[in-house]
């Protein structure tokens, strides 16, 4: 496996990863895929001030795991959202527990001290969601810090959220 900076010309293997777990998860709550256009902007976007990392196997993207703002304020740049994605042919290898692991050590060289996980939480587990993601990141040294009840509709019912924290460094 390597694991390297995402570019924009990634965009198209990304969003082929991205575009099931819009279309058939409620992971993502977005509804629609985004455009190729729309996800290389995206991607530049991330790009301008966070980590946005692959990993490949063989020359092909498995996965890809970014950092974004937590909160568009001053007294939270050392705070950021992270977010991960791994492909659902490649899940259970570790290349989502690798890609994280790099994130953080990016993260942790940028200043950033606390990261947090934005995550849907089904009221009872179905077809589109599971606590896999939760499990996945209280695994990773996460916590969770929050919960939002029935906030995201996706699929005809309901969705929970949660938000996990991780403290990457010290706090001076």
């Amino acid at each position: 496996m390597h694991i390297r900076s995402a570019t924009e010309k990634d965009a198209g293997r990304l969003l082929e990863i991205y575009a099931y777990y819009v279309e058939k998860s409620a992971i993502s709550f977005e509804y629609d895929v985004p455009s190729p256009e729309e996800f290389r902007r995206r991607i530049a976007h991330i790009l301008e001030k966070y980590p946005y990392l692959v990993a490949e196997e063989d020359g092909v993207i498995v996965g890809y795991a970014y950092a974004g703002v937590f909160k568009g304020r001053a007294a939270y740049d050392h705070s950021c959202e992270v977010t991960v994605y791994v492909d659902r042919k490649a899940k259970g290898k570790g290349y989502g527990r690798a890609l994280y692991e790099a994130l953080e050590e990016a993260l942790r060289k940028q200043g950033i001290i606390n990261l947090y996980a934005c995550i849907g939480d089904p009221i009872e587990e179905d077809e589109y969601l599971t606590k896999n993601s939760e499990a996945f990141h209280r695994h990773m040294g996460y916590a969770k810090v929050g919960e939002f009840h029935r906030c995201g509709y996706k699929f005809g019912r309901w969705y929970n959220m949660i938000w996990m924290e991780k403290i990457i460094g010290e706090h001076k």
